[in-house]
């Protein structure tokens, strides 16, 4: 998966189309991969790359969440 494959994955999430993705969608995101424990993993996640601590992840904090992404969900990011 490329970085722009991934945003798009992850965008799909976007329930509410506001831009971000919050720890709710992040779980669905995870929940799709069929990974355990999407919860806590989504917890995790959000904290991991939220930057400005606002509880969500917008463009800005992308990169973060992608290497949360390969180092905790086993998704591997082409560069």
């Amino acid at each position: 998966m490329t970085m722009d494959q991934f945003k798009e994955w992850i965008k799909q999430f976007d329930g509410d189309a506001d831009g971000r993705i919050s720890r709710d969608e992040l779980q669905e995101a995870i929940r799709s991969t069929r990974a355990w424990f999407s919860g806590w993993k989504a917890k995790r996640g959000v904290k991991a790359a939220d930057a400005n601590r606002d509880g969500f992840i917008d463009d800005s904090e992308i990169t973060a969440l992608m290497e949360f992404a390969e180092k905790n969900l086993s998704i591997k990011i082409m560069t």
